[in-house]
């Protein structure tokens, strides 16, 4: 097999390609062949050192990687449900970046008959986030406004999509014009150009009310125009900080403590008055409701099997190449998901 690993944190150099002895899978386990594996940019967070997640449950070296999809070609004993050759796609926490992969069975799903390997690789970390912060966190009705940042990007693809499914009124902010279109396809009512309109003052006027959803993954850049932008009783979801993170693969550690100062610190008593709430989420910490998410991933794969739901733009890169991927997803231009391919 042949897998991607990072001794400790660093630049894209880190991103090594080893090869060993293929995995054996134990009772209740199978192992994928792997076609493709999502990149996220949690990915490079892992690079950089400074994912929680990657330094609690894990530690270093370490294979980054949430989401694979490709054939079972073994299993071991007690396994139900599955057959050497089925189709799957599987949430790995770690070490997607890889040729083949054993994991537990109830990781494993299968994949929808009218999905590539590619796109199914591509959906279990966004549209589980996605599902997550829709409904476990905000609890949304019809016909509300939402404003979704990063619109084009992998979970705020997501986002538009299950805003549609939710009967809202979903504006969009993207960073780019050639992003426009990927956003309105996927539901977007308003797509928000931020490299050419000021944004914030074109979210209040697309909805001068406020808004009751947000989902801000930029950090420090936007948090705080983004709680200002609720209407009462809206709920801030807050799924990231890519603003206070480099693009060019290298930790500034002093501009990264600027911004860790001037990142807004929400009052509760100011909350309370305004009847506004803040909410987080981080998928890799969720083991916990483990049930919850696998009872997700069905809901999710039911609205893909019947075209309710459509799998992301996909674009793809070589497995040796993981390097070139991370560098194109910490640019901030790409559109959907990237995705490695053994």
């Amino acid at each position: 097999m042949q897998r991607i690993v990072i001794d400790r944190p660093g630049g894209y150099e880190r991103l090594r390609l080893v090869e060993s002895d293929d995995p054996m899978p134990g009772p209740g386990q199978v192992r994928i062949r792997v076609a493709a594996a999502g990149v996220n940019y949690a990915d490079g967070i892992i690079r950089m050192g400074l994912y929680e997640s990657a330094k609690r449950l894990h530690g270093y070296p370490i294979t980054p990687g949430f989401e694979v999809a490709g054939e079972i070609d073994a299993s071991g004993d007690g396994v139900v449900g599955f057959a050497v050759g089925d189709r799957v796609l599987a949430l790995t926490l770690f070490g997607g970046y890889t040729s083949h992969i054993v994991l537990d069975v109830d990781r494993v799903f299968a994949c929808p008959p009218n999905l590539s390997l590619e796109q199914a690789s591509a959906l279990p970390t966004v549209f589980l986030t996605a599902w997550w912060m829709v409904h476990e966190q905000q609890r949304v009705r019809e016909n509300e406004r939402w404003l979704v940042h990063s619109a084009a990007g992998g979970v705020g693809s997501a986002l538009l999509q299950m805003g549609r499914l939710a009967s809202a009124h979903v504006v969009g902010v993207v960073g780019a014009s050639h992003k426009i279109a990927a956003a309105e396809k996927l539901g977007c009512n308003v797509v928000l150009d931020k490299s050419t309109t000021p944004w914030i003052a074109a979210a209040r006027a697309a909805a001068p009310d406020g808004y009751h959803a947000i989902f801000d993954a930029n950090g420090v850049a936007t948090l705080a125009d983004s709680y200002r932008l609720l209407a009462p009783t809206g709920r801030l979801c807050i799924y990231g900080f890519a603003s206070m993170l480099p693009r060019n693969g290298r930790l500034n550690w002093l501009a990264l403590a600027r911004d860790w100062l001037r990142t807004p610190r929400f009052n509760p008593l100011n909350m309370t008055r305004d009847n506004k709430s803040v909410l987080a989420c981080n998928l890799s910490f969720l083991a916990s409701e483990k049930s919850r998410l696998i009872e997700a991933m069905h809901w999710l794969l039911e609205r893909f099997a019947d075209g309710r739901l459509q799998p992301l733009p996909v674009t793809t890169f070589p497995l040796a190449s993981a390097s070139d991927a991370q560098r194109a997803i910490e640019s901030g231009t790409t559109v959907g998901k990237l995705v490695l391919v053994p």
